[in-house]
């Protein structure tokens, strides 16, 4: 798979690698050791991050103390679309660090009133806190809107990887709640199937990212080491119905072990009248666009997903 990857790509990749290790930070066996890897990786990547160019805010919101970060740009002005941002990480991984420097560029790209959440993790809080806290904060924000300064008709979602899992359940789960209120959904190659069954799923083993074996730990962790009666909003590829679902976006790299379980998700929204917008990579890994984002395919990637959330938003 390795030999597949873009060359400019992979040059990044292997700079990762360095500071993790052979097979990434899914090779530190010990799961605190692996969260301390990333934390440390991150402080290297922050020493290098230019000023954000308007306001950050960290609070605890509702009676569940959820910690969330706010984030206006100087140009974030009345009329803003309101981003429910969610990072990535497992379900096992991440904070409101995780994916920070994706949600400074998404606040100040769409000029949005961006909400990370910094929902619980796997395995101390396993399914379904972290999705509450994510629907939580999402019927916060819609109450929020004028106090945070968005348009409430313009509240959009974005998640990558187990961000767009939790993004496309906590969908999932305000239709069949009854709220409507959600505009756009972006999810980038998001993690739907914990039985580990499709082609794609066995090719993808050691590229250092996100492989086959961490996806079966962190799975176990989410549910459980023997999961039964697993809920199609922890699992998004159990859901049989799929109708009545806002307009989404959805990406990811062909060289990314949840490339067929997309696929096939794609295929059924579809089937079931929803409006998606899908993009397949050639040459691109799971988020190889925040590993190596000066790479010319992260560009394209970027590029594109700006120019969907443009279209979604008019």
């Amino acid at each position: 798979m390795r030999s597949r990857i873009d060359p400019e790509s992979m040059q990044g990749l292997d700079a990762m690698l360095a500071l993790t290790g052979p097979g990434g930070v899914g090779a530190i066996p010990d799961l605190t050791a692996r969260r301390a890897k990333l934390v440390e990786m991150r402080v290297l990547a922050q020493a290098q991050q230019e000023p954000f160019p308007g306001e950050i805010e960290n609070r605890t919101i509702l009676s569940e103390q959820i910690p969330i970060r706010i984030y206006r740009g100087q140009t974030t002005a009345a009329g803003a679309p309101g981003l429910l941002f969610i990072h990535g990480g497992g379900m096992i991984l991440g904070d409101l660090d995780h994916d920070d420097a994706v949600a400074r560029k998404l606040t100040l790209e769409l000029g949005a009133v961006t909400v990370s959440v910094d929902y619980r993790l796997a395995p101390e809080f396993p399914f379904p806190a972290g999705l509450e806290d994510c629907y939580a904060t999402l019927r916060w924000m819609a109450d929020s809107a004028a106090d945070l300064g968005f348009d409430p008709q313009r509240l959009v979602i974005y998640g990558g990887s187990a961000g767009g899992a939790l993004a496309l359940a906590t969908t999932l789960l305000a239709r069949d709640r009854g709220f409507s209120g959600i505009r756009f959904v972006m999810a980038p190659y998001p993690m739907l199937d914990y039985r580990n069954e499709t082609p794609s799923s066995y090719e993808v083993i050691d590229v250092g990212v996100w492989d086959r074996a961490l996806n079966i730990e962190a799975w176990q962790h989410y549910l459980g080491p023997n999961p039964v009666d697993v809920s199609p909003y922890a699992s998004l590829a159990l859901a049989k119905d799929l109708s009545n679902l806002p307009p989404l976006f959805i990406d990811t790299g062909d060289i990314d072990l949840f490339r067929d379980e997309i696929i096939t998700f794609v295929q059924r929204l579809m089937q079931a009248g929803v409006v998606v917008e899908f993009h397949l990579y050639p040459g691109s890994f799971h988020a190889s666009e925040i590993i190596v984002p000066q790479a010319q395919l992260s560009e394209m990637i970027w590029e594109t997903r700006l120019r969907a959330f443009e279209r979604a938003l008019r």
